[in-house]
């Protein structure tokens, strides 16, 4: 079998994992907290029919040699962890990150998830948690008769209540970080779970030890850039394109050959 053909059927391959991580990001342009994908490919192992640096003679040697290629291979993918675009709200529970860490979310099995999705919703017990109702850790809980509430910086939780002149502290809220974020496991739901690779949580206080700063009013949104992610398209279409090409180009070949014999 002509070895292109082969060749030529990892780069289809690769370039339709490319297509897929491209299709989810864009999917996600408008996710809040959600963080670009990219993925990560490593060419495969080399037929070595001739070994660079052999000798040609007793005293001389190749400048080269003589190796063959077999294709291309998906290694894995990278969440690209830098910092999205931030807008302004109206809601007093949106809480943006300025900076590194992640919101601490308390999972149903009693484990810890982590976020960088802010947008958070109080519940019947004035806890704040996620959409799919899920509590933030370390959480607050928020009185019904409260006029307003409001989150500082370092993530200590004031609250306002009828008859009291001086506002109530009820707590503080902690991030948690780590020392290869990129290494988290995505479970979806925005949430991201520790791994070998992430290392364990490092939690801290708000704009202490490298995290970031809280900043209520505010949401992050996508990191994923609309043209990066246009232009990636195209190139891995028509690289997609080029292995097609390539693949009916070897079929010629051995048409031939096979005609001619």
């Amino acid at each position: 079998m002509h070895a292109a053909l082969w060749v030529s059927k990892t780069g289809l391959a690769a370039q339709d994992t490319q297509m897929q991580v491209i299709s989810n990001n864009l999917a996600n342009v408008n996710t809040v907290g959600f963080k670009q994908d990219r993925v990560v490919f490593e060419d495969l192992f080399y037929q070595t029919q001739k070994q660079p640096g052999s000798l040609t003679d007793q005293q001389n040697e190749a400048p080269g040699g003589l190796q063959l290629g077999n294709g291309v291979r998906t290694v894995g993918t990278q969440k690209l962890m830098r910092s999205g675009s931030y807008q302004n709200t109206q809601q007093a529970t949106d809480m943006a990150i300025m900076g590194g860490g992640f919101f601490q979310i308390e999972m149903p099995d009693g484990t810890t998830a982590f976020t960088r999705n802010g947008q958070f919703h109080r519940n019947s017990e004035g806890m704040m948690v996620t959409a799919a109702g899920l509590p933030l850790m370390p959480n607050v809980e928020i009185p019904e008769n409260a006029l307003n509430f409001s989150v500082g910086k370092d993530g200590i939780v004031n609250v306002t209540i009828p008859g009291d002149a001086e506002p109530q502290e009820l707590g503080q809220l902690t991030l948690a970080n780590f020392t290869n974020p990129a290494g988290l496991e995505g479970l979806g739901g925005n949430l991201f779970r520790e791994t070998g690779a992430s290392g364990a949580p490092i939690e801290g206080v708000p704009g202490e030890d490298g995290l970031g700063y809280l900043s209520q009013f505010s949401l992050e949104g996508s990191n994923v850039s609309v043209v990066e992610e246009m232009v990636n398209m195209i190139t891995t279409q028509r690289a997609y394109e080029m292995n097609a090409k390539v693949v009916s180009s070897a079929d010629q070949m051995l048409k031939f050959v096979s005609q001619s014999m």
